[in-house]
């Protein structure tokens, strides 16, 4: 029988090596330690790391720096062109009153009779007869005229010129602003979505800063992100005269938008002081309303009411019959009566914290009137009791702030959205609360900015800084639909009055009306969505990320890009007639917008700084625009015949 032999190596002693007899000693071959080389790599590593920390703080710091300096410079600029209308408007009255004093003196000369003196010669016989005189004088006032007329446009120029330098430097520095955001990890999303969506009152206009012209500091951007054409998308503006402008699609005659729309450009919008003449605007004291030259002038707008508080304003809300409006700004809810601007109730928690600030993101009136709910940055939702001014309950168990509110229409439920990622519907009865959470991965920051529960009480919808709007069945909390498209952070949300639509605004400067009756099927509404793994439409780094259909993934559709704001879109709202859709924006304007043409009705300026809420009466007639100038106001709207 054969075996299989083994050759084992001999085996090696360790340590020092024992030096031969009589030769010279063995070298040390000792190894340190794996510990000691693993520590070693660790310090290193630690060290590197906390450099790399340092250098970021001091990158935050120096942006930071940049970012102030920016503020500083506008809000200095503004200053400046407000003095100058001033100056101007002084120098018109004190010239006004020389000139006129000048003719009156002239004429007093005129026709004084003067006797010449003794031994004088006579009058010569060319002498001026005193028709003739009077044709002089015409000559020299409308010479005059002239002249004034052209110095004024002169000035004119000169300052608008000055304005348009300003403008540039202000945009190169947006544009770099946007470039290192658009660097920036994701993480850094929700503190700025804090900085906008409430402005810090030192950020903010001074209360007493005279109203000033048209606020042109913060442009249009000249490059836009380039969206994807889509043949079942159009987009709207106030197109200017280009001769290489493409005409503009035919407006359908549908209440609602048509569902297969012709595909239309992304025009830039017109700068409506330049082009706009008399006959298109109108102005207050403070205000004015610019009507779309291209459009038939179907609705009028008026300054009501202004409500002066003594912060910035984060949010408006009108009570279900439109006879009172609530606002919210630091510390305390305020609710006016909308006739009269008398202030009947001011609500504040004599319990929460007194270090800091405290501002109240979100107001929100029971159907029947008798309760106002809350939403603040620590947290938690108030329910108060209008008529007794006390809180009536807390709902606690959102670990981030809470951005918005809506009761459902029996006053059943009420929802909120906040910066921890979730959706929650409580029960106003028990307090249960039922959690609709954002499952995605940590890079994507999807804090819910926006929440709006549809009329019928069957949906919420949700609004997110990761650009996506997502939709819950509100029995079961399942997620029934995403709807991508915009390619910012989404801001406002808001359902149509047949709750078969839904209008979003975006940090992307734009509104989209999406068709949710795909959706509405209830073979389609029983199928739940998986969570997770979904990107945002914008997003370069994942798969899917860029050049994703815009659309939802149960059949909606959106029909209609809104676009004309010069600046972020923070808040939207929907007339209850749904005659109208109405914006409000980080250029200070307020747009109403034709759902059934997709056109642009009018901008109204009223603000000295940003509108970051908007509410239209569900009774019809009223709008109330919330501003970080401390103010909020109350516009009437009609219909024209």
């Amino acid at each position: 029988m054969s075996s299989t032999i083994y050759n084992h190596r001999s085996l090696q002693p360790t340590g020092t090596a024992a030096a031969p007899p009589g030769g010279p000693p063995a070298p040390n071959l000792a190894v340190p330690p794996a510990s000691t080389r693993f520590d070693e790599l660790l310090d290193t590593l630690k060290h590197a790391y906390d450099d790399a920390q340092r250098e970021t703080i001091a990158l935050k710091m120096q942006r930071d720096e940049y970012e102030a300096k920016i503020n500083a410079q506008v809000n200095e600029l503004n200053h400046i062109r407000q003095s100058l209308y001033e100056l101007e408007a002084t120098h018109k009255a004190v010239r006004l009153r020389y000139e006129d004093e000048f003719q009156r003196l002239t004429q007093e000369l005129a026709n004084r009779p003067v006797a010449p003196p003794a031994g004088a010669p006579a009058p010569p016989a060319a002498y001026p007869s005193e028709y003739e005189r009077e044709r002089e004088d015409r000559e020299r006032e409308r010479e005059h005229n002239r002249e004034r007329d052209r110095i004024a446009r002169e000035r004119e120029r000169e300052l608008r010129d000055r304005e348009r330098e300003s403008q540039r430097d202000s945009q190169r520095d947006r544009d770099r602003a946007d470039r290192d955001r658009d660097m920036r990890p994701a993480d850094t999303r929700a503190s700025e979505f804090q900085s906008v969506k409430r402005p810090v009152p030192g950020g903010s206009t001074p209360r007493d800063t005279k109203p000033s012209a048209p606020p042109a500091s913060i442009p249009p951007t000249k490059t836009e992100r380039e969206r994807p054409a889509d043949p079942a998308n159009k987009s709207y503006g106030w197109e200017g005269n280009s001769p290489t402008s493409p005409p503009r699609a035919a407006a359908s005659t549908s209440a609602a938008p048509p569902a297969n729309p012709t595909p239309a450009p992304h025009p830039e919008p017109m700068d409506l002081e330049e082009i706009v003449n008399p006959d298109h605007k109108k102005e207050g004291g403070d205000w004015f309303a610019v009507f779309n030259p291209k459009a038939k002038r179907a609705v009028d707008v008026s300054l009501t009411l202004t409500l002066a508080h003594e912060s910035v304003v984060c949010c408006v809300r009108f009570s279900q019959d439109g006879k009172y409006l609530a606002t919210g700004c630091n510390r305390s809810a305020q609710i006016y009566d909308t006739k009269t601007g008398a202030k009947t109730c001011v609500l504040i928690d004599e319990a929460a914290t007194k270090t800091g600030d405290l501002y109240i993101r979100s107001v929100c009136f029971s159907p029947d009137g008798k309760y106002l709910a809350t939403g603040a940055e620590d947290k938690q939702i108030r329910i108060w009791d209008i008529a007794k001014k006390r809180i009536q309950k807390y709902f606690e168990g959102h670990t981030q702030e809470i951005y918005s509110l809506d009761f459902s229409r029996d006053g059943r439920l009420i929802v909120s959205g906040s910066g921890d990622k979730t959706a929650r519907i409580w029960d106003m009865e028990t307090g249960s609360c039922k959690v609709l959470q954002i499952i995605e991965p940590e890079v994507v920051d999807a804090g819910v900015t926006s929440v709006a529960i549809s009329p019928d009480g069957r949906l919420v919808a949700a609004g997110s800084l990761d650009t996506i709007v997502r939709i819950w069945e509100t029995h079961t909390g399942n997620l029934v639909e995403r709807l991508r498209g915009h390619q910012d952070s989404v801001y406002s949300v808001a359902f149509t009055p047949d709750g078969r639509g839904l209008v979003s605004g975006s940090l992307d400067k734009s509104l989209k009306y999406w068709d949710l009756r795909g959706l509405l099927q209830s073979s389609r509404m029983s199928t739940p969505l998986p969570q997770g793994g979904n990107v945002p439409s914008n997003s370069p780094s994942f798969p899917g990320g860029v050049g994703r259909k815009e659309g939802g993934e149960k059949g909606s559709v959106c029909t209609t890009s809104f676009l004309g704001h010069k600046d972020y879109v923070l808040s939207v709202a929907v007339s209850p007639d749904n005659q109208w859709i109405v914006s409000g924006s980080k250029d200070r304007g307020v747009q109403f917008w034709d759902p059934r043409s997709a056109t642009q009705q009018l901008m109204l300026q009223g603000h000295k700084n940003s509108v970051i809420s908007i509410d239209l009466s569900p009774a019809g007639g009223l709008l109330a625009t919330g501003s970080g100038d401390w103010q909020a106001r109350v516009w009437s709207y009609a219909a024209l015949q």
